[in-house]
Order: structure tokens, then sequence, then C-alpha cells
């Protein structure tokens, strides 16, 4: 008999894992900065809310809920959101920076940045990963091999 085992790397061990992670370590660092310095309320809400959907995205991930919940395409929204992060963290972060502001709020516009090249990174992996691979490894028949000859 023979076995095949599926030599997937575990979530947090994966490249992927470990962008996201850092995401999010960057955006609690940015969200504490803005809290301990009393910044605006959009600021707070804003890095909270992109914890929150992080959080939500890493449970899924490691959960391996990914790979049961099919009906959805899981890294198409990684994408978006990925996209939407780095919008609204930019706005965020080049808003902290602008008026003269305390070092804590410079500091969270400062990590801020920092969430926005994790969240580019992020969003560069998921698209290598469907432009390389789109819906899993494909198997050539004979057949095809021959037309191409």
């Amino acid at each position: 008999m023979e076995t095949r085992h599926s030599k997937e790397t575990p979530f947090c061990l994966s490249v992927k894992g470990h962008v996201k992670l850092l995401r999010l370590v960057m955006t609690v660092a940015s969200m504490t900065f803005f809290v301990i310095a009393q910044a605006p309320e959009p600021y707070i809400v804003i890095t909270g809310f992109e914890v929150t959907v992080i959080v939500f995205f890493i449970a899924l991930y490691m959960c391996r809920l990914d790979k049961l919940m099919k009906w959805l395409f899981w890294p198409l929204l990684d994408i978006v959101n990925s996209l939407v992060t780095t919008l609204f963290m930019l706005v965020v972060s080049v808003l902290a920076l602008i008026p003269e502001t305390t070092t804590m709020t410079i500091l969270g516009g400062v990590f801020g940045f920092l969430t926005v090249i994790c969240a580019i990174a992020d969003c560069v992996l998921m698209y290598q990963k469907l432009l390389f691979n789109p819906s899993g490894p494909q198997k050539k028949s004979v057949h095809d091999l021959n037309e191409c000859s």
C-alpha cells in the first residue's frame, strides 16, 4: 500500500504565517501608541478594526477553516483585506505624522507605516500563490503531452 503524506507546513511556521503575525504585531503596536498618546478616535478605531480582522484571518488559517469552507475564495478575500488595510493604515499614518504631535503619536504613525509594508508583503505572497497555483496541482495526461510535441 502506498500512502501519501502531505508536506504542508503549519500556518505559524510558513512565510505567510510569519508575515501575517508580524503584521498583527505592528498593528497592535501602532494602536497601543495611539491609545497611550490619546490620539483622535478614528486612529484608534481603524487600527483596532485592523487588529480584529487580522486576528480572525490568523484563527481561520490556524484552524484550517479555509480548507473546510471552500465555498468562499479565501485567497482573494485575503488580498482585498490587505489592500484595504494598506489604504486605511497609510491614511492614518500620514495624518498622524503631518501635524506637530506627541512622540507617541509619531511612533504610532511609524508603526502604521510598518503595517503598510507588512500588508503589501502579505498581498504579494497571496498574489504569487494565486498566480503560480490558482487551483492546486494539476497533472498533465500523456495525451496532452503528445499534442504539444
